[in-house]
């Protein structure tokens, strides 16, 4: 019912703040930490509580069967999501909803959407979109976001100070985990899990309560057990791909946002990036290693390279593995994103040796993937590829 607030992660980030040399962009980070973050978790909490007056049909929706799609980021998550997404039986999290969680918050948006749609000519609508621009201009080549673009649910956790999403502000990935929630303890798990149920449940109530959530999260990867407890009935879709092509894509993107945000250490550059490296590797395991726990869990597996060859096909066995039946309307969207999804254009490059990493240690770490799924032990030098908007 209430809103959840992470106060230790909160006095760490603070401390890590109290490090950074430059003056401009510390008193900007402590202006985040101390004045906005407080201020919007406070806000939310009390349209938390009202929710739960001003609507009072939210105390009976529930969250059924949820399907979660993780994966190492850049595997095709966002693809799989967007595909699934054409199926009407979903409902998903747009990027302004995760940040205004509550259910109040979302129904005004609505009104407001309106009046600038029916009196100000979509006014508003033009500056938001000027907004986006310089938001998320500097990262768009590598991932798109947009207010009205589904995002990974995960964000909603922003300011409560318990978001992957934090990583790209501050580069101590070596002090703040974000990652192993499976790893906390029980109580803590239920109260982080409990508050996600209660988000889902509002956009549930918006969307429509007979509708199925639909989740995509690479940073969920270390939290399967902490879902599987908080969703009995959760369905699982996994993504699968070489992972010369998404570790480093990944850290190109977090320094990409690191470089964006201004001055930082080569030390301090170096210490996230291998951190980020090790996690990226218990993307790959985590996930199936707890699956494999649970047999009574359904899930499927994507292989990326058969997303993008043959995407129609690939959803169906997807459907198939969860017990889903797929309607003829789906069916035929699919038909109509086959050629859509094959041709999907390229624009993000990537080399292993910026981020001191090797082919041998991707494949030492992850050699019984590398069997499963046939992937080459090496990248040559003069094979470099690139990566899309996955």
């Amino acid at each position: 019912m209430f809103f959840y607030f992470e106060f230790k992660t909160w006095l760490t980030m603070l401390k890590l703040v109290s490090k950074e040399p430059n003056k401009k962009r510390r008193n900007s980070l402590y202006k985040l930490l101390l004045l906005r973050v407080p201020a919007r978790a406070i806000f939310h909490s009390i349209c938390f509580m009202l929710d739960y007056i001003l609507f009072p049909k939210l105390w009976f929706v529930k969250v059924k069967e949820p399907v979660f799609i993780i994966g190492h980021a850049r595997s095709g998550t966002t693809l799989a999501h967007r595909l699934m997404c054409g199926d009407k039986r979903f409902s998903a999290f747009k990027y302004y909803e995760l940040l205004l969680p509550s259910l109040l918050q979302k129904k005004a948006v609505h009104l407001v959407a309106w009046i600038d749609l029916t009196l100000l000519n979509r006014r508003l609508e033009r500056r938001l979109e000027a907004w986006e621009k310089r938001k998320f201009g500097p990262t768009q080549h590598i991932h798109k976001m947009g207010m009205n673009i589904p995002e990974e649910d995960d964000l909603m956790y922003f300011n409560s100070c318990a978001s992957g999403f934090w990583a790209t502000k501050l580069p101590y990935m070596d002090s703040l985990d974000f990652f192993h929630v499976d790893e906390r303890p029980a109580a803590e798990r239920k109260r982080i899990m409990t508050f996600y149920r209660n988000v889902v449940r509002r956009q549930l109530y918006i969307n429509g309560d007979n509708k199925i959530h639909l989740s995509k999260n690479p940073t969920y990867c270390g939290r399967v057990g902490s879902l599987i407890e908080a969703f009995p009935d959760a369905r699982f879709v996994l993504l699968y791909r070489d992972p010369h092509e998404t570790i480093p894509s990944l850290l190109k993107l977090l320094h990409v946002s690191w470089k964006h945000q201004g001055n930082q250490s080569a030390e301090r550059i170096e210490k996230s990036t291998r951190q980020m490296i090790n996690l990226s590797f218990e993307s790959y395991t985590h996930p199936l290693e707890v699956l494999e726990k649970h047999p009574n869990v359904p899930y499927a597996i994507i292989d990326y390279r058969e997303l993008t060859r043959a995407p129609k096909a690939t959803i169906e066995k997807v459907y198939s593995d969860l017990g889903m039946p797929m309607s003829a309307a789906y069916s035929t969207f699919l038909c109509s994103e086959e050629e859509k999804t094959r041709k999907h254009e390229t624009t993000h490059t990537y080399s292993l040796e910026e981020f001191g990493l090797a082919d041998s240690e991707i494949y030492d770490r992850l050699a019984p993937l590398f069997e499963r799924f046939n992937w080459e032990k090496q990248i040559p030098e003069n094979n470099k590829k690139e990566l899309s908007n996955v």
